[in-house]
């Protein structure tokens, strides 16, 4: 059931599915799910088989007289009668029949579906709890799940809330907290934080331990994940509150307080060790607990000693196997490499027989195998148990170049084929998680192991060089046909010792091979950088040539110049004129004046415009290159003239839009207009004020009021208005009006300011008197 919280890098499936089937190793899913399945079914019938055999002791019946028959048809009804008598036996009946239709895709339209949802959910609603804790009820409950609408599961959700531990550790309910935290947030922190202060039990027990694991490692949060780590440290994290941000990060914990080093890496230790020895090695979260462990140990001290000496003691490897495929757990192995001795590096290497390729493909295992090409002097011993698996060697040839070649353009795979071809590997190859492990083990090599590193690559280099340069020569369009492809084939030739003239010669003979499209960009800075005759430095800014050379260049031109002169113009104007620049520039080029003569015959052909023709015929000198030249650049102005109009009639046509777009507003506004004074045409007051209400006809009305300073009269289009049982008074720009309530623009105007002109709304028809028949 995990999920992945973001994007990964890489992920691998083959490998995973290659990876090791020890007993608690989760690499195969869907056998899990298989057996789990299996399992689940069969333990039903033999509770159904239980119940049927305590109810024939119950209701005895005599047999005498009845055929075998009568009798099995009285048990049956006997048993059926035991059912019925169950609670919500009903409920859980009905339930069931709709289960058994629902679970038939094929058979159910989504019409008759949605009834049949509805009606369940009519029978689970405000009863979810009473179903989940049986194993033949708690599958409706799934089912209900699978088919509900987001409000219905998280109806579902809020009914169980309060049993979601009690349902982790039942062994069919526990599939369904699987489901539930795949809800939505608020469902995965409701169940998460019971779990809170019960972590070292439920990851100890048989049913709890893998769904608690499953979803520390792909549900919860960074916080979360956390606080189930905490809890490994001792029972003062259990109910311990922590004020701002949540670390697991033991090194941090101990550095505030020191004094509980003791009791924390004892009782850490305790809870590890138990688990060990149970043989319950597969869970993420015993593996980060076991990297906070040894992290934490002071190097050559007794519990540094007696750690390493705890995961050697695994005989079966188990531990070492799962620890291999999650992140914290391969950096553990990785540093049990570095501080190991010969014979335990010899023995943890022992242990992944069979699973190399497995390592290889997976994103945190093939950190284990550099790792190994790093520390162990023993190269003869690498080669046997690594490089006998990783190259297949044991495969005829056919299979062994279909695994190499699929190995070699797999983004993970590929990394430990390349890793010792160079002492400075490319920063492509590897992320920077990958880097900063390594760089911490080369600085504990230096204490733990013997051997010169470049000595020790460059024997791994030589175990390894000639099966790969093979796969090049056999396979080189295949190789071509892709990036990763091109990238090893580069590497390899550069870094590989032997003989490699034929992987050379099939290199340069993909100018025949119609099927690779050598204008490919890869595949350009493939040949660019082999014709080079090496790779590039970028602190010095300038190519370290490989020794002995390659002579790539040569070979090259003579397959491009076999097909004519025209190739070598077409290859010198187009996508791979930086490769015919690399042979101008190259100092073992035999054939620079052959080549100068062709390009200055033919220069007329060349297309200046692009970058590398236009280097190439600066290179030649030619006279008429320069004027080529500037043809090309006037021809990129006017092409870029040509993209500055079209930006111009783009803005023209957006300037028009906005326009257009004014114009309808200011129409909009002068049909509302005509409209409000529609409106207001139609609100006529009748009557004089003389103390009793006016009368409105219409509604509300807005009066435009001009104010004059006091003693003026106040008048409203051109008609006296005389307020009564109300003081109106200006002070300057102030209204503020006593006894009455009078909103201007919809506030109420007491002690607002005013610009000596507004719209005042007659919240009372007691503010004031119209003559009568004036319409406003």
């Amino acid at each position: 059931m995990s999920k992945s919280n973001g994007v990964k890098r890489r992920t691998d499936s083959s490998a995973a599915a290659a990876a090791p089937q020890s007993k608690k190793l989760k690499i195969d899913p869907t056998s899990a799910k298989k057996k789990q399945k299996q399992d689940s079914e069969s333990s039903e019938e033999i509770e159904e088989s239980k119940d049927d055999a305590e109810g024939s002791k119950q209701d005895v019946f005599p047999k005498e007289g009845m055929s075998s028959k009568e009798a099995h048809a009285e048990q049956k009804r006997l048993a059926q009668q035991r059912k019925a008598a169950k609670p919500n036996a009903d409920s859980v009946y009905r339930s069931k029949k709709i289960w058994e239709k629902l679970r038939i895709k094929s058979s159910v339209s989504k019409e008759e579906r949605g009834k049949l949802v509805e009606e369940l959910f009519g029978i689970i609603t405000g009863r979810v709890k009473d179903f989940v804790f049986k194993h033949d009820s708690v599958r409706v409950i799934q089912c209900a799940l699978k088919y509900a609408t987001a409000a219905q599961k998280k109806g579902i959700a809020q009914e169980l809330r309060g049993s979601y531990k009690d349902l982790a550790e039942s062994k069919y309910a526990k599939f369904l907290v699987a489901k539930i935290v795949m809800i939505g947030n608020e469902e995965r922190d409701a169940v998460v934080e019971e779990f809170y202060g019960h972590v070292r039990r439920l990851i100890r027990h048989p049913e709890a331990g893998w769904i608690v694991d499953d979803i520390y490692r792909g549900i919860a949060t960074k916080e979360q994940k956390a606080r189930l780590l905490r809890e490994w440290y001792g029972p003062d994290f259990v109910i311990m509150n922590v004020d701002g941000p949540v670390t697991a990060d033991l090194s941090q914990i101990l550095e505030g307080q020191p004094a509980k080093r003791g009791p924390i890496m004892t009782h850490l230790k305790e809870v590890t060790n138990q688990l060990v020895q149970k043989k319950s090695t597969g869970f993420t979260m015993l593996h980060d607990a076991l990297l906070q462990y040894f992290i934490n140990c002071k190097p050559g001290s007794p519990e540094h000693g007696e750690f390493l000496d705890m995961l050697k003691d695994d005989e079966e490897g188990d531990l070492f196997k799962n620890l291999a495929f999650t992140k914290d757990g391969s950096r553990l192995v990785c540093l049990a490499l570095a501080y190991g001795n010969a014979k335990d590096r010899r023995t943890i290497i022992k242990h992944f027989k069979t699973h190399i390729k497995a390592l290889a493909g997976d994103v945190h295992g093939c950190r284990v195998l550099l790792t190994a090409y790093e520390v162990i002097d023993d190269t003869v011993m690498t080669a046997k148990a690594i490089f006998t698996e990783l190259l297949n060697k044991d495969m005829d040839q056919t299979g062994r170049e279909e695994e190499l070649l699929a190995q070699a353009t797999h983004l993970t795979a590929r990394i430990a084929l390349l890793w010792p071809m160079s002492a400075s590997p490319p920063k492509w190859l590897t992320t920077d998680a990958e880097t900063s492990i390594l760089a911490e083990i080369r600085e504990i090599r230096k204490e733990t192991s013997k051997k010169e590193p470049e000595k020790r690559r460059t024997e791994l280099v030589e175990a390894m060089s000639q099966p790969l340069l093979d796969l090049i020569a056999s396979q080189a369009a295949s190789l071509a046909g892709s990036s990763f492809g091109c990238q090893f084939i580069t590497e390899v030739l550069f870094g590989a010792s032997g003989d490699k003239s034929s992987a050379l010669a099939a290199v340069a003979g993909l100018v025949e091979d119609e099927s690779v499209g050598v204008e490919a960009a890869y595949v350009g800075r493939m040949l660019k950088s082999l014709v080079q005759g090496g790779p590039f430095d970028k602190a010095t800014n300038s190519i370290i040539p490989v020794e002995p050379g390659l002579d790539f260049d040569n070979l090259l031109y003579q397959q491009i110049v076999a097909k004519g002169q025209e190739a070598i113009v077409s290859w010198a104007s187009g996508a791979n004129s930086f490769t015919v620049l690399a042979m101008l520039e190259s100092s073992t080029f035999k054939h620079g004046d052959e080549l100068i003569a062709v390009l200055r015959a033919h220069g007329s052909e060349m297309d200046a415009g692009k970058p590398g023709a236009r280097l190439i015929m600066e290179k030649i000198g030619q006279g008429d290159g320069d004027k080529a030249a500037k043809k090309g650049k006037e021809k990129e102005k006017k092409e870029e003239k040509k993209e500055e109009e079209k930006e111009e009639k783009k803005e023209e046509k957006k300037e028009e839009k906005k326009e257009e777009k004014k114009e309808e507003k200011k129409e909009e506004k002068k049909e509302e207009k005509k409209e409000k004074k529609k409106r207001a045409s139609k609100s006529v007051f009748k009557g004089k004020f003389d103390g009793q209400a006016a009368e409105a006809v219409g509604g509300l009305c807005w009066l435009e009021l001009t104010i004059s300073p006091v003693g003026s009269e106040v008048t409203v289009h051109g008609s006296e208005v005389t307020v009564h049982g109300s003081e109106v008074t200006v002070h300057g720009s102030e209204v503020t009006v006593h006894g009455s309530k009078v909103t201007v623009h919809g506030a109420t105007a007491a002690g607002l300011k005013d610009d000596r002109h507004g719209m005042l709304e007659l919240s009372s028809m007691q503010d004031c008197v119209l003559v009568p028949g004036i319409t406003v």
